[in-house]
This record gives C-alpha cells, sequence and structure tokens, in this order.
C-alpha cells in the first residue's frame, strides 16, 4: 500500500504562475497533435514550444532536413513546412498518449510517401515531449530511421539494383 509520505508532490507550474498536471500536459500533447493534424500554419504550432526548445529525431541527417538536433521554435516551423512540401502522408494513427507532470508519450504508427522517390515509409513511432511552464521544451521522436533513409535515398532502390552476373560482364574483357 502507498502511503501518503511515499507520493511526490512534485508540480509544475505554467507562464501564468498556475500548477500544472497531468491533465495539463495530457491536453498540451493533444493540442499539439490537433494543430498539426488540422493544417495549422507553423507559426501557430510552434507557440506551444519554449522559445529555446530541443528538436531531435534521430536518423541518417543527410536525407531530411528535420533529422538531427535543432533548438529554438524555428525548428519547428522548418519541420512542418518541410515535411509538408516533401512527403505526403497516408496515414497516421495515435494508439496512446501517455502524460506525467512533465512529460507527455506520443505513441503510433504513420505512413508517408516521399515526394521526391515515390516510396512510402510505413513506420511505428514514439514522440516524447518534455514540457516545463506550459510549454513544450523537448521534442525527440524515436522511429524507424532505416526505413525513413531508405525510402527518402533514391540511391538505395534495392529493386533496380543491377544482378551480380551482369555486372560482371560489364567488367569482362
Amino acid at each position: 500500500m502507498i502511503e501518503e509520505r511515499d507520493i511526490d508532490h512534485h508540480f509544475q507550474v505554467t507562464k501564468s504562475g498556475a500548477v500544472m498536471s497531468q491533465t495539463d500536459t495530457l491536453h498540451l500533447a493533444q493540442e499539439f497533435l490537433g494543430r498539426l493534424g488540422s493544417g495549422a500554419e507553423p507559426a501557430k504550432i510552434a507557440e506551444l514550444f519554449s522559445e529555446n526548445m530541443e528538436w531531435e529525431v534521430a536518423g541518417d541527417t543527410g536525407v531530411l532536413p528535420w533529422i538531427g538536433k535543432k533548438s529554438g521554435r524555428r525548428a519547428v516551423v522548418d519541420f512542418v513546412n518541410n515535411s509538408r512540401a516533401m512527403i505526403e502522408r497516408t496515414s497516421l494513427e495515435v494508439h496512446d498518449i501517455l502524460a506525467g507532470d512533465n512529460r507527455a508519450v506520443i505513441l503510433g504508427s504513420l505512413a508517408s510517401k516521399v515526394k521526391r522517390t515515390g516510396k512510402v515509409i510505413e513506420t511505428y513511432f514514439g514522440i516524447i515531449l518534455t514540457v516545463a511552464k506550459g510549454e513544450i521544451v523537448r521534442f525527440q521522436m524515436l522511429e524507424d530511421s532505416f526505413a525513413v533513409s531508405r525510402a527518402a535515398r533514391a540511391w538505395l532502390d534495392l529493386d533496380h539494383v543491377i544482378p551480380v552476373h551482369t555486372q560482371r560482364s560489364l567488367w569482362a574483357v
């Protein structure tokens, strides 16, 4: 049995001085997803983030501009603009949102078509939003970065690899 003295009574405080709760963090995550999914202006989505926020999407940093570590609201604006220009979302399903006082984890799956290559990315994802003072201060996305890299790089089209016997005949004298 958990006793009162064992409970951590740590609370976040919003910009207005109000105490943040799991519910507030959950609502912030839902608001982020709602704005992103509704086609809101990039600056409107970025308003949910702190000026000095940290951005991290692990993967092949040479493939898509939003992959890697970045900082500031500009990272969010760039992500929204670039992803809308470079990929066509075919499906996005949020499976669950888990929230604590200062963190929300969004679990889901997505499928997107890379416009440049025509290839489809299908992956499960986790987005970890860290929250402080009513704003998102850190965005971290975990996904199948190999599948993303493979779909985004035209030269990785394994369906068009020259068979070994054909390669050999190219070098024959």
